[in-house]
Order: structure tokens, then sequence, then C-alpha cells
């Protein structure tokens, strides 16, 4: 009876977690708001900018599977702590470099800090959560980086506006330290380690997780002779690619190359994130849903491959249109769509990893940020090369394009160990 009367404490977890991944992309998404701005002060080239964002995806993706090791060997609560303090203060440093050696310098240090932020979220999940809502949990901490991304623009712009591009990373780097105190005086690894959580529901948690506590070590040579990992990875390298894209381009895609005034560039970035936001949260229960009825390998593939379709689509027809309206709505179609790949992929890992949940997320996750940072070079490379802003585009949509197939090919029924 306690269990249905009183608010999920496994839920609470989940806002814990939102909160963080909020901050962590309200964060990343800074450099990308004032990036015309940055861009101006320093005088970069689209390729110099290009590098300063792929500095932080690179030290992100290198960095990702030790920080998921240590997570899933020491517990969560640890390196939650070390990740939030390390990244609040170079997210402060980035507001006081002095050229374009230092901010490549500043945001290669945050993105190794930073890394590890959704893999031991995943492991949290695993941990805190029943079998039967790990899409909806994984969907409660996805959310954060939508709602993050879309308040952004309304916080940093304006902010910028007023007292210049450094002041927006000050202010980020206070937020971290708050949720920093949240953390360590309230959340525990377990939910045997809570003092307020009820019986009934740690019990009805502990008996139905797929988290086994145990002490053989991971076997790295076991898990990468498993073809559905590398086809799991490959996937989410096409994830991360369209990902970076709208995170760390977007911005500058719409004021230069679709010539959106900064007010058009923030408000369709806001809007954008806000209904990724909202896909979000429907994913997490469609998800659970859609695996009862037609089970969990069929219901990931269908996921998988129809988002991947839509968003390549969604991306040729904007890259075509000079319509700032068309732009807008493809581009958050596109978007929408991205939130249960993330989401789906996620998940995944908590059914093919089980108590390695966070490692094997920290794995993706690596090859995910290694697409980011191919993405964050090329993009701006092609730019320079071909004058054009919309020829990236046609290289995204082939890689969303071969997301899709690799989605038909995955079965996650079959776990690493």
């Amino acid at each position: 009876m306690a269990l249905t009367l009183q608010f999920p404490y496994r839920y609470r977890v989940g806002i814990l977690l939102y909160f963080l991944i909020l901050i962590t992309y309200l964060d990343r998404t800074t450099i990308s708001l004032v990036g015309v701005r940055v861009k101006a002060a320093f005088h970069l080239s689209n390729t110099q900018f290009g590098y300063v964002l792929g500095a932080f995806a690179l030290a992100y993706a290198l960095f990702e599977v030790p920080s998921a090791l240590l997570g899933d060997r020491w517990g969560q609560r640890k390196v939650f702590l070390r990740i939030v303090i390390w990244w609040s203060v170079f997210t402060a440093l980035t507001g006081a470099v002095n050229g374009f050696v230092s901010l490549i310098i500043v945001r290669f240090l945050f993105g190794m800090g930073e890394a590890g932020a959704y893999p031991n979220s995943t492991g949290t999940i695993c941990r805190w959560f029943p079998k039967s809502e790990t899409s909806r949990g994984v969907a409660m901490f996805s959310m954060g980086s939508s709602s993050g991304a879309a308040i952004a623009p309304l916080i940093v712009v304006p902010i910028a506006v007023a007292f210049g591009w450094r002041a927006p990373f000050f202010v980020n780097a206070l937020l971290g330290i708050c949720w920093v105190v949240v953390c360590y005086r309230w959340f525990r690894n377990h939910p045997g380690e809570m003092q307020q959580i009820t019986v009934a529901e740690k019990e009805f948690i502990e008996c139905n997780r797929r988290f086994i506590s145990h002490h053989t070590g991971f076997s790295w040579r076991v898990a990468f002779r498993k073809p559905m990992l590398w086809v799991l990875i490959a996937a989410y390298f096409c994830v991360q690619w369209a990902n970076y894209f709208f995170v760390a381009w977007m911005p500058n895609y719409l004021q230069e190359g679709k010539h959106f005034s900064e007010q058009e560039m923030k408000m369709t970035t806001s809007w954008l994130f806000v209904f990724a936001t909202v896909s979000a949260f429907l994913s997490g229960f469609f998800s659970d849903w859609l695996i009862r009825k037609k089970g969990v390998r069929l219901a990931r593939r269908l996921i998988g491959v129809v988002s991947f379709s839509i968003m390549a689509v969604m991306v040729l027809i904007s890259a075509e249109s000079s319509n700032h309206l068309i732009v807008a709505l493809c581009l958050m179609a596109a978007y929408f769509f991205q939130s249960p790949n993330v989401i789906n992929s996620f998940a995944s890992c908590v059914e093919m990893g089980g108590d390695r949940a966070g490692t094997l997320a920290g794995i993706m996750n690596f090859f995910g940020q290694t697409g980011a940072f191919l993405m964050s070079i090329f993009f701006g490379r092609i730019v320079d090369l071909s004058g054009s802003f919309d020829a990236p585009q046609f290289l995204m949509a082939g890689v969303l394009l071969a997301g899709a197939l690799l989605w038909i090919r995955l079965d996650v029924t079959k776990g690493i160990n």
C-alpha cells in the first residue's frame, strides 16, 4: 500500500539525474550559442571553431570508458561528484580564455571532466529501476539533455547580450556546484542505502532490477567478440554524429548558413529542444508499452529504424529549403526523433549489459563521441572548402540512413557477458 500512496523514490532519483543531464547540456551548448561572438572575438575560421568543438568531443570520448568503469566498480555517487566538480571548474575557465589555443585546451579539459555522465546515469537506472521501467528510467534523465538545451538560449543569449559572451560560463559553473551539494547530501548508490525509501519499494526494485552484484572482472575479450556490440556502437556513432550538429553547429548553421537573426536562432533552438523534451517523455512510456506488445527485440528495431529514417528525410528537406519556417520545422521534426534514438540506445545497454550497463554505455558512448568529434571537424572543414553550410547536411543524411540499416540487424536480447 505504501508503494502506491507515496511518490516512488526511484522517480526522485530519476529527477536528480534529469537535472544532472540538464546542466551538462546547458554547459555544452553555451559555446555554440555564443559561437558567432567567440569567432569574432578571436577571429576564428569555421575550421578553427570546429577544432574548438571537437576538442570537447575528443576528450569526452577518450575518458568515457574509464569513468564508466569506475562507476560500475565504486558506485555512481563518487563518480558523479568528481564529474560535476571538474566540469564546473572548466566551464568557468572557458569564460577566462584569451585566445584560440587556450580555448582548445580548456574545452578539452572540460570534456575530460564531463565524460561519464550518461554511462553512470545508465548504471544508476540499472540499480534503481525494475526491468519493466528501463526505457522510462532512461527517458527521465534523457529529458534533461533537451530541457537543458531548450532553456540554454533563453538564459545564455540574454546574459551574453547584456554582459558579454564570457558571463554565461560563470553562471553555469555555479549551477553545477549547487547540484553537487544536493548529490552529496542526499543521493546513494542503492535503494537499501536510502533511509527514507519504503521497504515495499526497496524490495520491489531489488527483486526486479537487472543489476546483480558480483566481483568478477569485465572481460573485454568476451565483450568485443559479440557481433551485436559492434552493431550497437556503430549505430550510436550515427546517433551522435547527428546529435552534435544540433548541439554544437546548429546555431551557427542557422545564422550564417540560413541567415536567421540572433533572435530567430534563439527561438528556433529553444523550441526545437522543447519538442525534444516532450519526445523523450513520450518515448519512455511508448517504448515500454511497445516492448510489452511486440517483445524487446522487435520493439527496439522498429524504434531505431523509423526514427533514423524520418530524421534523414527531414535533414534533406531543411538543407534544400531557404524558407526560414520550413527549415525550422524540419529541424524540429528531425530532432523530435533524435530522443527515441538516444533512449533506445541506452536502454539497450541495460538490456544487453545487465549489471555492466554503465560500462557498456561508456563503450557505446566512446564510439558515439568519436562520431561527434569527426562531425564537428568535418562540418567546419566542408563549409570552408565548399562555401556552403548545406553541404555537410547531405553527409549527415547518409549517416542517418546507415544508422537505420544497422538497427535492422541489432538484436538486444544477445548480451555481452
